[in-house]
């Protein structure tokens, strides 16, 4: 047998060294890195969620996940625009983030166990409360969703509200049938024609669905409500640099509403404040922003380009829209007035 000569060896094992060191480099580059290099931040959404995200005619996209976006492109590169939408159907949404297609996932998604520990995801918070209800047609005459015994319900494949239909369906014996689809203005759209007695969905889905109806008083969302819906966003797992950029991000704008500061006052705070909270937190006085990377006036770019939460939701989801969700009283107002929403300190 021929030997290969001791030179030869060494070389290859020094090559492979060196691309396993490449590899490792790639891995280990914070998707932060990436989407500094690149200008502008990646968004992975849906096709259409009235409130949530929506294209016009122009392609200009608005809704609150799209807001939530945006505000990661004010902090990271003081430009909100700096971001383009990735609309993907429900099956592509792990896979575009795992892959390093998308640097952030805001859709509408149900943070799950087996979606936070299985998927390649890490969810980081978040920024509306739901819950999954029914939608008939009010002449139907159903007024509970125990009514819906042997009824064919219209649903998204893939989706946390299959399975939540599924446990519903089984625990009272109800014996419905379910109608899938992969698209949602698909399954929309089945429901109007009548392809089903009921659609099932997060109740501001149904409410997004309803106000795209030719008549919407001819619809009715029945008053239970079967889960637990945080509708929340996600980034690629084990990469806490990039996580804590974007969790933060949200954190600022919750942090502005319990403040006090909006994109319409913020301007006359910043030059007025005496605050030490304030002044931590529109970067005059501190450090903060060094342990993310971020320029000083991140968060002041954040709210003075998108708002505080509030303002988000009332531009997308507020009595004033087309959903017409009120907040008060409900899980998504701030924890001082009863809710769920709560910043943490910025210290």
């Amino acid at each position: 047998m021929k030997k290969t000569p001791k030179s030869l060896l060494i070389a290859a094992v020094a090559g492979c060294a060196m691309l396993f060191s490449q590899v490792q480099a790639q891995a280990a580059e914070s998707t932060f890195e990436t989407v500094q290099k690149r200008g502008y931040l990646n968004c992975i959404i849906g096709n259409s969620f009235v409130g949530f995200y929506t294209v016009d005619d122009k392609g200009t996209w608005s809704g609150m996940d799209i807001d939530i976006c945006r505000s990661v492109a004010a902090a990271v590169f003081g430009d909100k625009e700096k971001v383009k939408f990735n609309s993907v159907q429900w099956a592509q949404s792990f896979t575009s983030i795992k892959s390093g297609a998308g640097d952030l996932l805001s859709k509408g998604m149900t943070w799950t166990l087996s979606r936070d520990s299985s998927q390649g995801l890490d969810f980081l918070d978040t920024y509306f409360y739901d819950g999954q209800g029914f939608m008939v047609r009010t002449d139907s005459g159903i007024k509970s969703a125990l009514d819906l015994k042997g009824a064919t319900v219209c649903v998204l494949t893939g989706t946390s509200s299959e399975l939540n239909l599924t446990d519903f369906n089984r625990s009272n014996n109800l014996k419905m049938k379910t109608v899938v689809f992969d698209d949602a203005s698909v399954r929309t759209a089945a429901f109007f024609n009548k392809n089903c007695d009921a659609m099932t969905n997060d109740r501001s889905g149904l409410a997004a669905a309803r106000s795209t109806a030719l008549n919407p008083a001819d619809y009715a969302v029945l008053p239970e409500t079967i889960s637990k819906e945080a509708l929340s966003f996600a980034v690629r797992q084990n990469d806490s640099t990039w996580a804590n950029v974007v969790k933060w991000t949200f954190a600022a704008l919750v942090e502005a509403e319990e403040l006090g500061i909006t994109s319409q006052n913020i301007d006359e705070i910043r030059k007025t404040t005496i605050d030490p909270v304030v002044k931590r937190f529109l970067g005059l006085e501190g450090d903060l922003h060094k342990g993310l990377g971020l320029p000083q006036d991140w968060a002041y770019q954040v709210i003075k380009q998108v708002g505080n939460y509030g303002e988000v939701y009332e531009r997308n989801l507020g009595p004033d829209t087309a959903l017409a969700l009120d907040r008060e009283g409900t899980l998504n107002a701030l924890w001082k007035n009863g809710g769920l929403l709560y910043s943490k300190s910025f210290r």
